[in-house]
């Protein structure tokens, strides 16, 4: 009887790693449990042995390995080359060729893709991605050249490098080819289950482009960017990428082809794809029981296609938590800026190499400048402190392989090659990488989360910026106790609300909104995260754009129109429905630990006003109120019936008590939010809202600054201390050693 050299995806499992590779173990598991996986074959790891048993090319192989010195690249990439060549100069036996040819008809499909997968590839402990070829549009002249080529590609130099390092013998590791329908793709990309750079798992994050996927993964393009959150599997965050080229079928296989500007300017996928798309990934996910990296493809009827699936390596294999947080301690020189890759700060010498063919020019330790990278640069990769690229997303083969290595990279630095040089340091502790000049010190802060003893008072941060929560998020704290509207507004927005309104695209502001707010709740859930309504100052609208037709020129904007008194005028209030819109549409969406509240609200009208506003635009949320005036201490019986909870503002207190302008620098040494005046009214103001079972919190700065005030708050028992994410953990230490002492 012949030997089955070659399984139908109907008969493939994922227990057949062994068999088939990880590759193709998962698609076959995901064809059997109903996804959308387009069909195939596999040639198996025993077909790939017994055609480089046939062909006699074992003891070739392994004596010229045995000759080599792998590190060292010159003999590396010589020897790689001459094994390659062995393998396609090889002949198919005729058994295993006619079986190959006999599936390759039951298909009936003219063009397939062939794909390797390593026998240990994908494994939890280790990746493999992109070390071994993939060839689209293959036709059924071609197909045996390319399946010998994908044999081949077990020995790229970047794949025997790789197994070197990881100890991996080079021949308990085969190849298997999926042989699969080709999806001539409108648009393509990768997804994983859980944000590759921070490790946080409430996030489905997905990179798309235009045409076939391979741009993506080479760094040819800067694709578009979907964040969806898990629990609802709601679109949260998008950003529209460079998408200027793609790769599209020839007569041949594959092309380039430029993308015109209109299409650039749209997205990919639409908000109703990326969902779908998400919803998929969470089945993927559940049914492996852990986070994975999917590879799919929209064709041009727009049915989505998963083409891939494999665990995510680097985030979801750690143990030990262990934070450890990057603090720039001095300023220098900003010379550029890029998506940041992993979250850490490093400084070194750059070393540009334009072209493969120099690579033996880089040494251990330095910064490693290029245009892109792809597999083949690997062996400098892992030597490198740092590496930047003038192209490619947050899925480029670059971001990818720094993720593993654990160093930071900044990719789509416009003009890197020709910009950098001498001494730089890359920081990557925010979304956008910055690239200093010089080598500027740094700390590394580690923190061991399982020893951050637990509070009975909650210690919350104090967040501006939406990216900035994704990070903080991953702290051992009790939530978010004031996240500003007026970041979002000024810096995604940029635009005055009630100019939107006049332009009628309202929807902007409410869409822009709604991703801000999403994504530091998102990042946050299930934990409360409270949103203060906007709270700028008339000089501060009339600096966004169309501001100054709608903002009148006071001369104390302090204590101007501001706050509550805005939102229930009805010049602005149309404005304010908006922000309540975006906030409803963020609970709708499932992000139900949002609270929201109402600041500067100066009198018990006001606050019943703003109140009938916001529930008549169904926004059901606990709502509270900043308190912030002494009229809200005197009368706080009175506004406790009517919110839900309070969070003090120290700094307008402060203000308002002691009669100092805040931003008056000739002031600033009476300005003290421990003047015992102001201690007065927050401990009446704690025991007044207390006496009608209402909690209080404090998100002023004073917490942040000073440790002998926090002593304050905790004697007199108030319930939450919002402070900025730079003393979180040591304010939840200090609480925790104070209400111990008490």
């Amino acid at each position: 009887m012949a030997r089955q050299f070659v399984i139908p995806f109907s008969n493939i499992r994922k227990s057949d790693v062994s068999l088939v590779g990880g590759k193709t173990a998962s698609l076959g598991e995901m064809y059997s449990i109903g996804l959308p996986v387009p069909n195939g074959f596999a040639i198996t790891a025993d077909a790939y042995r017994y055609f480089i048993k046939f062909n006699k090319l074992d003891d070739e192989i392994k004596n010229i390995l045995k000759k080599t010195k792998v590190k060292n690249i010159k003999e590396l990439q010589k020897a790689g080359k001459a094994i390659r060549n062995l393998i396609r100069n090889a002949k198919f036996p005729l058994d295993l060729e006619k079986q190959i040819l006999s599936e390759f008809k039951k298909l009936k499909e003219k063009h397939v893709a062939v794909r390797s997968s390593a026998t240990a590839e994908d494994l939890v402990c280790a990746s493999f991605a992109g070390q071994q070829e993939t060839f689209l549009n293959v036709n059924e002249k071609n197909l045996l050249t390319r399946i010998r080529d994908c044999f081949a590609s077990l020995f790229t130099d970047r794949a025997i490098s790789y197994r070197e390092d990881k100890k991996f013998d080079h021949f308990k590791i085969a190849l298997s080819v999926a042989v699969q329908k080709q999806i001539f793709s409108k648009a393509s990309g990768v997804m994983f289950t859980i944000d590759p750079d921070s490790g946080h798992k409430n996030f489905v994050v997905i990179n798309a482009s235009y045409g076939l996927g391979d741009y993506i993964v080479q760094g040819k393009v800067n694709p578009d960017e979907f964040w969806v959150f898990k629990e609802s599997c709601k679109l949260i965050d998008k950003k529209l990428g460079n998408k200027n080229i793609m790769e599209i079928r020839s007569s041949s296989g594959v092309k380039k082809k430029n993308v015109d500007e209109a299409m650039q300017k749209k997205f990919s996928l639409t908000d109703d794809e990326v969902e779908q798309l998400a919803k998929y990934g969470l089945i993927i996910e559940n049914h492996y029981k852990r986070p994975m990296d999917i590879e799919f493809a929209k064709d041009y009827n727009d049915e989505i296609y998963i083409l891939q699936a494999r665990p995510e390596t680097v985030h979801s294999t750690k143990k030990q938590k262990i934070y450890k947080e990057y603090l720039l301690k001095e300023k220098g020189e900003l010379i550029a800026k890029g998506l940041a890759i992993g979250r850490k700060i490093v400084s070194g010498e750059v070393n540009v190499i334009s072209d493969i063919k120099n690579i033996g020019k880089f040494k251990k330790g330095q910064i490693l400048v290029t245009k892109m990278t792809d597999p083949d640069w690997e062996p400098i990769m892992k030597i490198a402190a740092g590496i930047i690229t003038e192209e490619g997303g947050r899925t480029a083969h670059a971001a990818i392989v720094a993720r593993e290595l654990g160093i930071p990279a900044i990719v789509g630095v416009k003009d890197a090659t020709k910009i950098l040089s001498g001494d730089v340091t890359i920081d990557c502790t925010k979304e956008f990488g910055r690239i200093w000049k010089g080598q500027l010190r740094y700390e590394v802060r580690e923190h061991n989360l399982e020893k951050i003893p637990k509070t009975k008072t909650n210690i919350f941060v104090n967040i501006g910026i939406p990216d900035e929560a994704i990070d903080v998020s991953l702290l051992p704290i009790d939530g978010v106790g004031l996240a500003r509207e007026e970041f979002i507004i000024s810096s995604y927005i940029g635009i005055h609300p009630l100019e939107l309104i006049r332009m009628k695209k309202e929807n902007i502001f409410i869409e822009k909104l709604y991703f801000g707010i999403s994504k530091i709740a998102a990042a946050f859930y299930p934990r409360p995260v409270i949103i203060r309504f906007s709270d700028f100052k008339t000089n501060e609208y009339r600096r966004l754009q169309g501001g100054e037709k709608y903002e009148p020129v006071e001369e104390n904007p302090m204590i101007g129109w501001r706050g509550a008194i805005r939102y229930v005028d009805e010049k602005y209030e149309p404005a304010f429905r908006l922000e309540c819109r975006a906030l409803k549409r963020c609970i709708d969406n499932g992000l139900t630990n949002i609270k929201v509240m109402v600041p500067f609200c100066r009198t018990l009208d006001e606050a019943r006003h703003t109140l009938s506003i916001i529930r008549d635009e169904g926004l059901n949320a606990s709502i509270g109120m900043m308190t912030e005036i002494p009229s809200n201490v005197v009368l706080i019986d009175k506004f406790s019936q009517l919110f839900d909870f309070f969070s003090i503002g120290s700094n307008d207190l402060t203000q308002l008590v002691l009669g100092v302008d805040r931003d008056e620098p000739l002031l600033s040494n009476v300005f003290d939010e421990r003047n015992p005046a102001v201690e007065d009214m927050i401990k009446k103001l704690i025991a007044g809202a207390h006496k009608c079972n209402r909690p209080v919190g404090i998100c002023g700065q004073a917490p942040s600054d000073y440790p002998d005030f926090v002593k304050f708050l905790i004697q007199n028992k108030i319930d939450s201390i919002s402070v900025n994410p730079d003393v979180a953990l040591q304010t939840k230490l200090l609480v925790a050693k104070l209400e111990k002492s008490k």
